[in-house]
């Protein structure tokens, strides 16, 4: 898990630096810069990259829209950030359930009514392509 480190010191720091959490726990404390404010981030050593890479993002999307000039306000602009990744992600999550659906469907669980309209669309499909090939014979 990632998560956010007190800042009790005043020394300037530079983006992604590594330094050690503590001695007895495999993390790191890493100094990222978002949108020209500089935060320290606590996370495991093998999620480094992926918190590099998600830092990056975070700043480019975030940038996007300030410079867009809509949205103006270091707080705004974090809330419409967070906004655009969570419609992301649920739109991403809701293709890979299945397209075409208006509601997700919870996992585990079948909308029969559904599958039905789906199987029944896929076999009209097949029926009208295999119509053609009774001449071919």
């Amino acid at each position: 898990m990632i998560s956010l480190v007190p800042d009790d010191s005043t020394e300037e720091s530079s983006t992604m630096s590594a330094k050690p959490a503590s001695s007895n726990a495999p993390s790191t404390t890493l100094d990222v810069t978002i949108l020209g404010r500089e935060f320290k981030v606590a996370c495991k050593e093998r999620e480094r990259e992926e918190l590099s890479e998600a830092v990056a993002l975070l700043d480019k999307r975030m940038r996007e829209i300030r410079d867009a000039g809509k949205v103006t306000g270091t707080d705004r602009i974090a809330v419409m950030t967070a906004l655009n990744f969570a419609h992301e992600l649920l739109r991403e999550r809701r293709a890979a359930g299945g397209a075409g659906d208006a509601q997700p469907v919870p996992s585990g669980s079948i909308d029969g009514d559904s599958v039905r309209r789906r199987i029944q669309s896929m076999q009209s499909a097949i029926d009208q392509a295999l119509a053609g090939q009774d001449k071919l014979f």
